[in-house]
């Protein structure tokens, strides 16, 4: 995101937070060749779960079966849950239901999809746009719109809409040599759709594309989801 990442050449990148997508870890390999890149996955209550150093988006399957680091994971109704021993027992000052189930896991209400040996986070279960019934994961879009060579990286929401309900649309930042004001904003914006159409189902493909200079970011380097 910003010109000075190349002022750096750390030997140990790690991300949290927001989802690492296959296209932010590529430029981040790309950027500092010679570091260790992880990514890893933390709930607020039972703190982290897990890292992945592998280079790939998502996490191997096996650890649902060979739990590590006194961390146990399982995965019901799309939800990923958690059982640590550094579970939480409640929020201060909050009388509000018990954080952990009765079988001692946390709902952390991160989706994750089964793929092949693999699972991959697709998005929070607060934040999914119901098109029509069908339901949509911004992140799944995103991390779709981010793997065009041209884009630095994208916000997906929703627009209302009187017969489905509400529609996706994207906001989208490009690289610098990609400036929609050089006239090539039309045909990068029907580049971005093709990947979409060829990659997504049809309800999930944004029906508008608006490139934009920046994006919100909250202290805490996560993207503003106004619609989550």
């Amino acid at each position: 995101m910003s010109p000075a990442a190349h002022r750096i050449a750390p030997r140990y990148v790690r991300l949290s937070g927001e989802i690492a997508d296959q296209a932010i870890l590529d430029h981040l390999r790309a950027c500092y060749p010679a570091a260790r890149i992880a990514h890893a996955f933390a709930s607020t209550e039972a703190g982290v779960a897990f890292d992945v150093d592998d280079g790939l988006a998502g996490f191997p399957a096996s650890l649902l079966e060979r739990p590590a680091g006194g961390v146990d994971l399982k995965v019901e109704a799309g939800s990923l849950r958690i059982r640590s021993a550094r579970t939480a027992t409640r929020y201060l000052e909050s009388p509000g239901p018990p954080l952990v189930g009765r079988d001692g896991f946390v709902d952390t209400g991160d989706m994750v999809e089964r793929r092949g040996d693999r699972l991959y986070f697709v998005g929070r279960r607060g934040g999914i746009i119901n098109v029509g019934g069908l339901k949509v994961h911004p992140e799944e879009v995103e991390a779709v719109i981010n793997g065009h060579p041209h884009v630095r990286m994208s916000l997906v929401r929703t627009r209302k809409n009187a017969l489905t309900g509400a529609l996706v649309v994207a906001d989208v930042v490009l690289k610098a040599a990609a400036d929609p004001a050089n006239g090539r904003g039309a045909e990068l914006e029907g580049e971005i759709l093709r990947l979409c159409r060829d990659r997504l189902p049809r309800h999930k493909v944004p029906v508008a594309i608006h490139f934009v200079p920046a994006l919100p970011v909250a202290p805490t380097g996560k993207l503003v989801r106004p619609d989550a």
